[in-house]
């Protein structure tokens, strides 16, 4: 017997991508052939044949991956999920080019759209009637309000990217699309993109989209494009455009045009959003449950609002000897107990040795040099007369700890000792979190200047260890090499080590990553975390998040999502004294790791897509850290988030220290960390580190 013949023809691939939602596909596929598209370069389309008859249309970044192609690719698969998951159920959604999947970690990450059976609106200029184009026009400005709503603007509306078949409108694929508020990227062209866009002034608004909206309503209705600096000079002849024209839709400003919700109100369109604002918020609940812990912890405290002002009781008679001694007999208001000191006094001269933390001071009688067999040789500078040498030679000279053990011998850097109150800073959390890879990409930014924008002024604490560190860790990430994990140590020793200049005096800060396996045993290295001055607790969403996404990475990297939590935050966190009444008053970050991993979720796009801000501002991190925390109560157990339960104060933050997952032991795609320093300048100012920052309003207020 033979076998029958296959009813289509063997496919030529297969092609794995997630849906909108998170869930895997795998279909046979028959791939096109390849072809540029217009906007930025470093993508190409394709038609991709799914199974037997799904034809979808491809836009990838083809290898080697462009990294400027690869961010804009980044932020178009997280607008196009977050527009598929926010209106994908509505028949207004419909105005929107539907994304079908993506595959941002495949070796040429991609996004599938559906084919849409429509015509530009090139082709149509000055050939429709009046009734569509008022159907054209209210479509387009609701495509403008719901980006808004979302968050985001398309940037790239002409009359080549949007399509009309003859009842819908249909924005184009939102390749260059910005979250609202980021800083403006020159994109488009005259007229069709705003002013400020075209100069990438500013920052990225509506508006600009309202712009566009008005110069191709403008097109269709004259057959032409206008010069776009401004109002058209025929503006007043066309009557379909009167409302664009009475609302500022040609104001050559963003401030000076209507918002879209305004725009559609004076074009009398129904608005879809007007009663539901949008619809539910899944993170509401998260928010306001973040907002009430902060105002439980400032209440108990005694950081709250003060109480209203109680009225006087009417006075007392007393007896005649009272009053004549001024006293009606009535006691004393008690006096209120002092706030409680959130974390340590930068003041204080102490200086405790970050090991085994007793006491040490500097004695330059016992200092020592280390050379390359890690030999201690003496250091001896009574010859010396010379401060330039002296000053150098001290750089890198260390003094033994006097309280060391012959089997825990242990060196201090000199400057750690000669220099303002040092900062001790731990990252906490199980092994294969990222900890080392976040260290070294934070480490990898604050060398490349990236404080000195907050005021801040960074040299090595050592030069030898700091050159080392660099050179094995930092440059070995940043050439898209995996890190190997932090070996297990009997004994605490800090990674790197800097020196701040910033606010107040010069503080030397000192990092420590440990294993994780360290940190959940009852030994030394744990026991020495009780001294520690400031907590980096580094969360990994493939153990934390319930999120179907993530299963197929869970499975190729054999891990389970654990209910109880980090056991090295549990450890770490039930061996800190509670000095700041039942919390710990160490300031504390927790960094939500790998964030690159579900960086498509609209709460984690919203910070992880948009780049640092070149000042701090605590409101902003106090947002970020609302939404963090309603992410991970949303889709991870309470226990996750005991760093911000137990901590007086505690910031969240998204963040990815290397942009990608690895693939047989390297990066394919290059490493691009993204906020690494968010966590750090949060810690910083809690600390009293940052200039122009009030350490009590970060992480409590």
């Amino acid at each position: 017997m033979t076998r029958p013949a296959p009813p289509h023809p063997p496919a030529a691939g297969e092609l794995t991508f997630r849906t909108h939602d998170g869930t895997v596909m795998r279909f046979p596929a028959r791939f096109g052939r390849d072809r540029e598209l217009p906007g930025p370069p470093g993508r190409l389309a394709r038609a991709v044949t799914l199974g037997v008859d799904w034809t979808v249309l491809q836009y990838r970044v083809p290898a080697p991956c462009d990294p400027r192609a690869m961010n804009a690719l980044e932020r178009e698969a997280a607008a196009a999920v977050a527009l598929e998951r926010r209106y994908g159920d509505a028949r207004f959604g419909e105005v929107f080019t539907r994304v079908v999947g993506y595959d941002l970690d495949a070796p040429e990450p991609f996004v599938l759209y559906r084919i849409a059976d429509a015509e530009p609106l090139a082709t149509l200029g000055g050939a429709l009637g009046v009734a569509e184009q008022q159907r054209i026009l209210a479509q387009l400005v609701l495509a403008v309000r719901l980006l808004d709503a979302a968050g985001f603007v398309h940037r790239a509306i002409d009359p080549e990217t949007v399509r009309w078949d003859g009842r819908h409108v249909r924005l184009c694929e939102p390749y260059a699309a910005l979250r609202t508020g980021e800083p403006r990227e020159a994109a488009g062209t005259a007229p069709w993109a705003s002013p400020e866009q075209r100069q990438g002034t500013g920052a990225a608004d509506p508006r600009d989209d309202l712009w566009a909206v008005a110069q191709l309503m403008y097109f269709l209705l004259a057959g032409r494009p206008d010069r776009g600096a401004g109002p058209p000079a025929d503006l007043a002849d066309f009557r379909g455009l009167t409302a664009l024209a009475h609302g500022g839709a040609f104001h050559p400003a963003a401030a000076g045009r209507p918002a879209p919700a305004e725009l559609m109100r004076l074009l009398n369109a129904p608005d879809p959003l007007a009663a539901s604002a949008g619809g539910p918020d899944p993170l509401a609940r998260g928010r306001a449950d973040h907002d009430a812990q902060l105002a439980r912890k400032r209440a108990t405290l005694g950081l709250g609002r003060a109480p209203d002002p109680v009225p006087d009781p009417p006075p007392r008679r007393g007896t005649f000897l009272q009053r004549l001694l001024g006293s009606t007999g009535a006691p004393p208001p008690p006096a209120e107990p002092p706030a409680p000191r959130l974390g340590p006094d930068p003041a204080s001269p102490e200086r405790l040795c970050p090991h085994c933390l007793l006491p040490v001071a500097y004695d330059e009688t016992r200092l020592v040099t280390i050379d390359a067999r890690g030999a201690r040789l003496p250091l001896d500078l009574s010859g010396e007369h010379r401060p330039a040498h002296v000053a150098d030679a001290l750089r890198r000279a260390y003094q033994p700890c006097p309280h060391a053990d012959e089997d825990q011998l242990h060196e201090l850097p000199v400057p750690y000792l000669t220099h303002g109150r040092p900062l001790s800073i731990a990252l906490v959390g199980s092994s294969g979190v990222g900890k080392t890879h976040l260290l070294a990409a934070m480490l990898g930014e604050v060398e490349q200047g990236g404080l000195e924008p907050y005021g801040l002024k960074c040299l090595p604490l050592n030069p030898d260890t700091h050159r080392t560190f660099l050179r094995e860790r930092v440059q070995s990430l940043q050439q898209g090499r995996e890190l190997g994990r932090t070996g297990q140590q009997t004994f605490a020793r800090f990674a790197d080590g800097l020196l701040v200049s910033g606010r107040g005096p010069t503080r030397p800060v000192v990092f420590f990553d440990l294993a994780g396996e360290d940190l959940a045993q009852d030994g030394e290295v744990a026991r020495f975390l009780r001294g520690v001055d400031a907590f980096l607790f580094v969360l990994d969403p493939l153990r934390a998040l319930r999120l179907a996404s993530l299963d197929p990475l869970r499975a190729l990297h054999g891990l389970r999502r654990r209910d109880l939590g980090d056991e090295a935050f549990t450890t770490v966190l039930n061996r800190i004294p509670r000095t700041a009444g039942p919390y710990v008053a160490a300031p504390a970050a927790l960094a939500v790791n790998k964030s690159d991993l579900i960086r498509v979720e609209p709460a984690v796009d919203r910070w992880l897509g948009r780049s640092q801000p070149p000042e701090y501002r605590p409101d902003e991190v106090r947002e970020e850290s609302r939404d963090a925390y309603a992410f991970v109560q949303r889709y991870a157990t309470a226990a996750w988030l005991r760093p911000f339960d137990d901590c007086a104060r505690c910031t969240l933050h998204f963040v990815a220290a290397t942009g990608g997952e690895a693939r047989h032991d390297h990066f394919p795609h290059g490493v691009r960390p993204r906020r690494v320093l968010a966590p750090l300048l949060s810690l910083f100012a809690m600390c009293g580190l940052l200039p122009g920052v009030d350490e009590e309003e970060v992480g409590i207020r």
